[in-house]
C-alpha cells in the first residue's frame, strides 16, 4: 500500500459513493445524458474554432479534419463507454485509472483533467463573449469598451466571460437536475441554429469557394497555429505544413476541441439512475449526432465564404453577413450565444466532479468533497473553481486556451484506452454492461490516433502542458500521497 501505483478496487470506489456526507444525488436519465452530450459537444468548436482552422490550417478541407477528429474520438468513446458502465463513479478518466493503473497515474490524469475542464470552461466563456459582442454591435448598436472586451478583441479583461462563469457556478451549486433542465431547453435552441445554418446556407453556396478544396501546402509561420518543433520531422521524416494534406491533421488537432463532451458525460456517472445501461448510450449517441452535424455545417460555411476571409471569432454569423443576410447572421449570433452557455456549464460540471472525486480520495483536501446538505452538490469545490475559472476567462485569449485543453484531453484518451486493456487482464470477473469491441486492437488504435493528434499541436502547448504535469507530480508527493485514504488503509481508514 506504500507504492504510488497502488490501485483502488472498483468495489471500494462504489462504496465511497454511499457515504452520506460525500454522496451525490442520482437524478440523471439516459435522455439527460444525451442532452448533456449534445449540449457540450456542439459549442465553441463549431461556432468559433471552425473559422480559425479553415483560415489558418485546412481551408474547405476542415470538413475532413472534423472527420479525422471524430474517428479519434469514436475510438476513445468505445473505451470510455466500457469504463463508465463498469465503474459508475464520479471522476471519469481519473476514477478509471485509479481502478486499473494505480494512484500516481490516476493523480496525473486527474490533475490533467482539472486543467482540461477548467480551461475548456474558460475557452467557451471567451467564445460566448465574442458572439454576444457581435450580436450587441450588429443588432443593437451597443459596443463594449475595448478594455473590457478581452485579449482577442485587443482589450485587457473580458467582462462578459467573467460574469457568465460566475452565474453558471451558482446554477451548479443549486443542483444538477436544474442544470439538466436548462440544458435541454438550450440544446433545442442550439440544434435549431445548426440546422438553420445547414438548410439556409445551402442557398448561398458558391462552388468557387471550394477551389481548391485542399489548399496548397505552406510552411508554418510563427504566430499561426501549428507545430514548431523538430520532433515531428525527427520521428516521421517530414516538415509539417499549414494547408495541404498534413494541414488537415493540424486543423484536426485544433478543432478536436469541438468534440470534447462525451468524456464530460462520463464524469456524471455517479449521478445517473442506471449508469450501466445509460452511460454508453449517452456517450456514443451524442458523439454520432454531433459528428454528422459538424461536417455538414463546415461544408456549408466554407462554401458560402472564402476560407481566407472567414472570421476567427464568429465564422458562422459572419458567413451569412458576407452574403447580405443580416437576419440569419443575427439569429445565429443569438443562438450561438445561448447555446454556448450550456457548453460552459457542463464543462464546469465535469471539472467540479473530478475535483470532488480526488478530494474524496484524500489526494486533495477533503473539505472539498463535502456536499451541500440540501442540494447534494459539491458546493465548496464548485465555488472555488468557478471563481478561479472566471478570472482565467477574463484575462486569456481563446486559441492558446483551446490548444492546451486539446492536449490534456488527448492525454486522458491515451490513459483510458490503456486502462481498458489492463483492467481486462487484472479483473476479468467484473460485470461489464458494455464491452469495447476487439480489445486490445481498438484501445491500441485509440492510443496511436490520440498521440498523433498530440504531435500536431504547437511546441509551446507541449511546454505549458509539461510544466503543469511537473507541478502536479510535486503536489502529489508533497500532499496527495501522504493524505491518500487508500494509503491509510493499514491505519484503519474506512472505505
Amino acid at each position: 500500500m506504500n507504492s504510488p501505483f497502488r490501485t483502488k478496487t472498483v468495489e471500494q470506489s462504489i462504496r465511497d459513493t454511499e457515504e452520506p456526507e460525500h454522496a451525490l444525488r442520482k437524478s440523471l436519465s439516459a435522455w439527460d445524458l444525451t442532452v448533456f452530450g449534445v449540449g457540450v459537444i456542439i459549442g465553441t468548436g463549431i461556432f468559433v474554432l471552425t473559422g480559425i482552422a479553415a483560415r489558418n490550417n485546412a481551408g474547405p478541407a476542415t470538413a475532413l479534419a472534423f472527420v479525422a477528429a471524430g474517428i479519434v474520438c469514436a475510438l476513445a468513446a468505445l473505451c470510455y463507454a466500457e469504463f463508465a458502465s463498469t465503474v459508475p463513479v464520479a471522476g471519469s478518466a481519473y476514477t478509471f485509472s485509479y481502478a486499473s493503473i494505480g494512484e500516481l497515474p490516476a493523480w496525473i490524469i486527474g490533475w490533467d483533467l482539472v486543467l482540461e475542464f477548467a480551461l475548456g470552461t474558460a475557452v467557451v466563456a471567451v467564445g460566448w463573449s465574442g458572439y454576444v459582442r457581435h450580436l450587441m454591435d450588429t443588432n443593437l448598436g451597443w459596443t463594449l469598451p475595448t478594455s473590457l472586451s478581452g485579449p482577442d478583441a485587443g482589450g485587457h479583461f473580458d467582462l462578459l466571460a467573467f460574469l457568465l462563469v460566475l452565474v453558471l457556478t451558482w446554477i451548479l451549486v443549486v443542483g444538477t437536475k436544474l442544470s439538466a433542465r436548462i440544458t435541454a431547453v438550450v440544446v433545442a435552441i442550439k440544434v435549431t441554429v445548426v440546422l438553420l445554418v445547414i438548410i439556409a446556407g445551402l442557398f448561398f453556396i458558391k462552388s468557387d469557394n471550394y477551389s481548391p478544396f485542399i489548399p496548397p501546402a505552406q510552411p508554418q509561420a510563427e504566430g499561426v497555429s501549428g507545430w514548431h518543433s523538430p520532433l515531428v520531422q525527427l520521428l516521421f521524416g517530414y516538415e509539417p505544413t499549414n494547408f495541404g494534406v498534413m494541414g488537415i491533421f493540424t486543423a484536426a488537432s485544433l478543432i478536436f476541441f469541438a468534440f470534447i463532451g462525451f468524456d464530460v458525460v462520463a464524469t456524471a456517472a455517479e449521478e445517473t439512475k442506471n449508469p450501466q445501461r445509460d452511460m454508453p448510450r449517452g456517450i456514443l449517441g451524442s458523439l454520432l449526432v454531433c459528428t454528422v452535424l459538424y461536417v455538414a455545417v463546415t461544408l456549408v460555411v466554407t462554401g458560402m465564404q472564402k476560407y481566407s476571409e472567414m472570421s476567427p471569432t464568429a465564422p458562422l454569423a459572419e458567413a451569412f453577413k458576407s452574403v447580405n443576410q443580416p437576419f440569419f447572421s443575427g439569429a445565429i449570433s443569438l443562438g450561438a450565444s445561448v447555446g454556448l452557455i450550456t457548453v460552459c456549464m457542463i464543462l464546469l460540471l465535469g471539472q467540479t466532479r473530478v475535483f470532488f472525486a480526488m478530494s474524496r480520495d484524500g489526494l486533495l483536501p477533503r473539505t472539498f468533497s463535502v456536499t451541500h446538505p440540501k442540494y447534494r452538490t459539491p458546493y465548496r469545490a464548485t465555488i472555488l473553481l468557478g471563481v478561479v475559472i472566471a478570472v482565467v476567462a477574463g484575462f486569456t485569449s481563446l486559441e492558446k486556451l483551446a490548444e492546451l485543453v486539446n492536449i490534456g484531453t488527448l492525454f486522458a484518451f491515451v490513459v483510458v484506452a490503456l486502462g481498458v486493456i489492463i483492467l481486462r487482464k487484472t479483473r476479468p470477473d467484473l460485470h461489464r454492461a458494455f464491452r469495447t469491441p476487439w480489445v486490445p486492437v481498438v484501445p491500441i488504435l485509440s492510443i496511436a490516433a490520440s498521440f498523433w493528434l498530440m504531435l500536431n499541436l504547437p511546441a509551446e502547448t507541449w511546454l505549458r502542458f509539461g510544466i503543469w504535469m511537473v507541478i502536479g507530480v510535486i503536489v502529489y508527493f508533497a500532499y496527495g500521497r501522504r493524505h491518500s485514504r487508500l494509503g491509510q488503509v493499514g491505519a484503519d481508514a474506512k472505505f
